[in-house]
């Protein structure tokens, strides 16, 4: 029983190093998309390194996220 206790807290802890995968950069940022359009955020953004994945806020503060297929670059500070 002990050892599943061991077995579980390493999966735990193995999992939680994803977590630290995230990448903050701060805002304003302008997001330049695959098909030609921007994305102006004055919030700060959040890039999962993993997968690229661009996640922001929007000026009404709803979270959205971009896969990295769906932006060609990005600029953030003033």
């Amino acid at each position: 029983m002990r050892y599943i206790f061991i077995v579980l807290f390493f999966i735990l802890l193995a999992s939680c190093e994803e977590l630290t995968d995230v990448k903050r950069v701060k805002g304003p940022c302008t997001i330049q998309l695959t098909d030609g359009g921007t994305i102006t955020t004055q919030d700060d953004i959040e890039i999962l390194e993993g997968t690229g994945t661009i996640t922001y806020r929007d000026e009404d503060g709803k979270l959205w996220s971009i896969t990295a297929s769906e932006y060609v670059s990005y600029t953030c500070g003033n």
